[in-house]
């Protein structure tokens, strides 16, 4: 939030637009409450959960249920790793001796293979081939920010005083729980919420059309390429 504020002061914007996938939507609604006016419209694609200490007994959504039989082979055999397992007994004991057992530059390859085993899970195709845009995912922030979720004050009682346009787009295979991107429609009054068909976490991967037509439209104030969800 303090790096947003910093850069919106930067570049010396009045409001700012917010475009944000998965813990970016839960960063850009704390941003929202947390600087109220400060943002003219918001974007949130595949929104992780907006507080996460709601959903901390239920989990917001478990990509593991969603793996094939070979990808839960293949996750199995890089979490066996002996180095692997002894940093899982270390980390909640010590997390700085955890970090020296595994540094950044051996855990963070690690983790990239292990997303890219996985990636296809989060579509609405399992099994099949998916890449990505290449980037580095970073396991201790991955870690950290999870961590760091549960700490944070509830940003809900602001936005629901917030009348900024918002936009959220949840994919139909999507393993984050429907609760979730219904939550944001629910408590920002001037929320949308548009079910995409034909995709999951990864929206602009597998229907980048109609994400590009969703958000442009959006934006500029045209006419959504879908019906908002109104439903439960």
């Amino acid at each position: 939030m303090a790096d947003l504020e910093a850069i919106r002061r930067r570049i010396g914007a009045r409001r700012m637009i917010l475009v944000g996938g998965s813990w970016g939507a839960t960063l850009g609604a704390a941003y929202m409450a947390g600087h109220p006016g400060r943002v003219a419209r918001s974007v949130f694609v595949s929104p992780g959960a907006l507080w996460a200490p709601e959903w901390e007994k239920t989990g917001e959504g478990e990509l593991w249920d969603r793996l094939t039989p070979a990808q839960r082979a293949a996750m199995d055999a890089l979490e066996a790793r002996p180095k692997l397992m002894a940093w899982s007994l270390l980390v909640e004991a010590n997390p700085r001796a955890a970090h020296a057992l595994l540094p950044d530059e051996e855990i963070d390859p690690l983790f990239d293979r292990l997303l890219a085993t996985v990636g296809s899970a989060a579509t609405c195709h399992p099994g099949r081939p998916f890449t990505e845009p290449s980037s580095r995912s970073g396991f201790y922030a991955n870690q950290m920010t999870s961590a760091d979720a549960l700490t944070v004050p509830d940003p809900r009682p602001a936005l629901r005083r917030d009348p900024t346009p918002v936009l959220v787009l949840r994919g139909e295979c999507d393993y984050k729980r429907w609760e979730i991107a219904r939550e944001y429609r629910d408590t920002l009054p001037g929320a949308k919420l548009l079910y995409v068909r034909g995709a999951g976490h990864v929206i602009e991967a597998e229907q980048p059309a109609l994400y590009r037509a969703a958000v442009t439209s959006f934006l500029t104030g045209g006419p959504l390429p879908l019906a908002p969800h109104t439903g439960r």
